[in-house]
């Protein structure tokens, strides 16, 4: 498992990039990690997107990054 990188999300959660190999498949995993009074530890929101598709996910993102700006 790699970390990737992280976004903050609000005070007590970050978003978590990683690259992981769950059962011989490697993927990119995007999941929420939370810190707070009443738990610690990862949540139950997350998607892994399989390495064989990271392409297709990147040209979605940037069909979403342009009808931001428009």
């Amino acid at each position: 498992m790699a970390e990737l990188g992280r976004l903050r999300k609000n005070d007590t959660t970050e978003i978590v990039v990683q690259k992981t190999e769950f059962r011989g498949s490697v993927g990119i995993d995007i999941r929420e990690y939370v810190t707070s009074d009443r738990c610690t530890g990862w949540s139950k929101n997350w998607i892994r997107i399989p390495v064989e598709m990271w392409q297709n996910f990147k040209e979605i993102m940037q069909r979403v990054d342009t009808a931001r700006k428009e």
